[in-house]
Formats: structure tokens, sequence, C-alpha cells
């Protein structure tokens, strides 16, 4: 993947590398795609930790700030694995990641600036927050997409965007 890119991620390739045969490969991943899936499942598992690790209170009860550091926390997260920013924010297709991975980091989301930060009650809190989590990932992917890598504009743009979206659900729930 770092190496070759995307397009690399095959069964043929991971065979080699491992010094597997084919078939002992095929045991495990059927497909390019389950590969990718596997690994985009890794890195949100990876992801939601760091931010449950690096999402301390902050002491403050301004929403822009507490929205601010959730985006530093993510984007500091993909800045330092280039091979998740590869697989995951590059990626022109959806990759078939199992829903629990990114529900937990979505919950880690919520739990942090609920923590942080006395919300209203939403519709759905947690539907809110998924969506929330997810405006960021997809900004950071059109970011990353569009300059070839993650960077400083696509965290500004996402933190813009995820403020909006919150703000928004806040001001209709006064």
């Amino acid at each position: 993947l770092l190496e070759n890119g995307i397009d690399s991620v095959t069964i043929a390739n991971i065979s080699k590398t491992s010094v597997l045969k084919r078939t002992s490969t095929y045991k495990f991943f059927q497909t390019p795609e389950a590969i990718k899936a596997a690994l985009a499942t890794k890195y949100f598992m990876e992801l939601s930790k760091d931010f449950s690790k690096r999402s301390s209170d902050i002491n403050t009860a301004e929403l822009s700030v507490i929205v601010l550091r959730t985006v530093e926390i993510i984007y500091d997260y993909f800045s330092s694995s280039i091979a998740a920013q590869q697989l995951v924010l590059s990626n022109t297709t959806s990759l078939p990641v199992t829903k629990e991975p990114f529900h937990e980091l979505s919950s880690s989301v919520q739990e942090f600036i609920e923590r942080n930060m006395e919300l209203p009650e939403f519709f759905n809190n947690d539907g809110v927050f998924r969506v929330f989590t997810q405006i960021i990932i997809s900004i950071f992917s059109l970011n990353t997409r569009e300059s070839g890598i993650l960077n400083e504009v696509g965290k500004i743009e996402a933190n813009r965007a995820a403020h909006a979206y919150i703000l928004n659900w806040v001001n209709q729930s006064k």
C-alpha cells in the first residue's frame, strides 16, 4: 500500500509479501476488497482508540473550541498514518467497513463533546454524532483526493462544516 498505492493491494501481492501460497491467502481474504476492508476497519479502530486516549477535558464551554479539538485529533491521526490516508481518505470507492469501528469513533466523539459541554437533547443524538463524524472524514477525504495529501485546508474546512452542522442542531433545540 505505501510503496505502490491502493491498486497494489491484491491477493497475489499479499501472498508474495507474506510468503504464503495464494490458496492460503484466499482462506483469509477471498478478494482484494476484503483485504482493504479489513485494513480500513483496523485504521478506524486505531483512530477510535487514539481519539479516546487524546480527548481529555479541555475546560471550556465554547462549542467552537471543542469542535476544533475534535477535528485536530482526527486530523493528527490521519496526518501520522499515510497508509490510513491512502486507504481511507484517498480511496474513490466505498469500502465495506463494518459499522462497529465507525460507531465506536462517533461514540467517542460524542462522549468527548458531551463531557465538555452540556448539549440539548437532539432528535437522535447517536445519529447526529455519526453524521458529525462523517462530515469530518468526508471533507478530509475530499481534501486528500484533490491535494494528494491531507493538509491544513482540509482541517479548516472540516472544522467549519462540522461546527456549522452541530451548531445548527444546538440552535434548533433551543
